[in-house]
């Protein structure tokens, strides 16, 4: 057993070198070791904090990039609708501009058509009257081939002439 128990001697001077390595380390580097793991705590506090304060803004910055995110959908589905509104105006416009330059020239055309029509009619009635003037002149030769009866005819004539001028 006087393995396991220390002599007496050692003993004291074991607690002497502690004793003088305590006191040395009191006076000399306790405060320096206490300063230290002070600073220490301090640095890791303040990380802690910088930490969470980074978590808290990182949480308000995804919160905050969702909301944008929403409002560019938002946005992008609002462009496309007038997009496509804008699309189909522009074609219904251009329809109806389609349909009323096909009306006007239809318009056109149905003038163009009745003033030929008009101008084939009179040229139709001129020359049936011109015919007709033809016709009744050489009627009116055969009939009168005789040069006292055309004097008699003329004098008949100016007169029914006359008598409509009164």
């Amino acid at each position: 057993m006087d393995l396991l128990t220390p002599g007496i001697g050692l003993l004291v001077w074991t607690l002497i070198a502690f004793l003088l390595v305590f006191f040395i380390l009191k006076k000399f580097a306790w405060k320096i070791i206490i300063q230290s793991l002070n600073d220490r705590e301090k640095g890791i506090a303040d990380s802690l904090e910088t930490a969470h304060k980074v978590k808290a803004e990182m949480a308000q910055m995804k919160s905050e990039n969702e909301a944008l995110m929403v409002q560019a959908r938002e946005e992008r589905t609002k462009m496309l609708k007038e997009a496509k509104d804008l699309k189909e105006k522009l074609i219904s416009d251009a329809k109806e501009q389609a349909k009323s330059e096909a009306v006007k020239v239809i318009a056109d055309a149905v003038a163009s058509i009745e003033t030929q029509k008009m101008a084939a009619l009179t040229d139709v009635k001129n020359q049936i009257g011109n015919m007709v003037i033809e016709i009744s002149e050489k009627v009116i030769r055969k009939q009168l081939e005789n040069k006292a009866d055309q004097e008699k005819y003329i004098q008949q004539m100016a007169g029914e002439l006359h008598q409509f001028g009164k």
